[in-house]
């Protein structure tokens, strides 16, 4: 791992601590109504066992979800960051899901082994070859059928709000800022046949659905 990701890693390591509490006072009622839509667009039958994998999960939000409407699928949060997993883990007390720890670019599952793979609001902190290796890496392991949904922020309407974001996004260089910004769909059509872009309730989120 590079000395960059590294850097990021004990970041997110040290965030991990108070990772809820800044989500919750940044994202309010928004939070949730945003992680049911995802889940709602995977369209999943009721009562069935699905194998899904959520990438960068964080503190397991979204993939916490998921077990709350299928409790008998078999449901992987995925991230790089020892501290966020553990907060994960202390967050699923009855041990429904499995966490693994682990690089997004390099994931240790077979081909076509999931029916639905996630990745919400982390892309951007994956930069130029590292996010294309991410994306062909959830191509290879999500199945024919299946859906891969990637949630990432629009650009906020208050001007304030919308000025970090730019600052951030920028940050991570002028090409993949754009596709970011401009929201399109022509890098991931590189990788994913079928992409088509949704929005979320409160219009801060949109969410692509990428299918192979």
């Amino acid at each position: 791992m590079s000395t960059v990701r590294k850097g990021r890693r004990r970041y997110y390591d040290l965030f991990s601590s108070f990772y809820d509490a800044f989500i919750r006072l940044h994202a309010r009622q928004d939070e949730d109504d945003t992680r049911d839509f995802l889940v709602d667009t995977a369209a999943l039958q009721p009562g069935s066992r699905p194998k899904v994998l959520d990438i960068c999960c964080g503190t397991g939000a979204v993939i916490l979800d998921f077990a709350g409407h299928y409790p008998d699928g078999l449901l992987v949060g995925y991230d790089f960051s020892h501290g966020m997993l553990r907060k994960a883990r202390e967050k699923d007390g009855a041990g429904r899901v499995v966490l693994v720890e682990g690089d997004a670019a390099r994931l240790p599952f077979a081909d076509h082994s999931f029916d639905v793979v996630t990745c919400s609001h982390a892309l951007y902190e994956l930069k130029g070859e590292a996010r294309r290796l991410a994306l062909r890496e959830m191509k290879r392991v999500v199945a024919e059928e299946g859906v891969v949904l990637l949630m990432e922020h629009e650009v906020p309407r208050k001007w304030w709000i919308r000025m970090l974001f730019y600052l951030r996004i920028y940050s991570m260089g002028s090409g993949d800022a754009r596709e970011f910004i401009t929201g399109g769909t022509d890098f991931f059509k590189t990788i994913f046949p079928r992409v088509d872009v949704v929005h979320s309730p409160s219009g801060k989120s949109k969410l692509l659905i990428c299918k192979i």
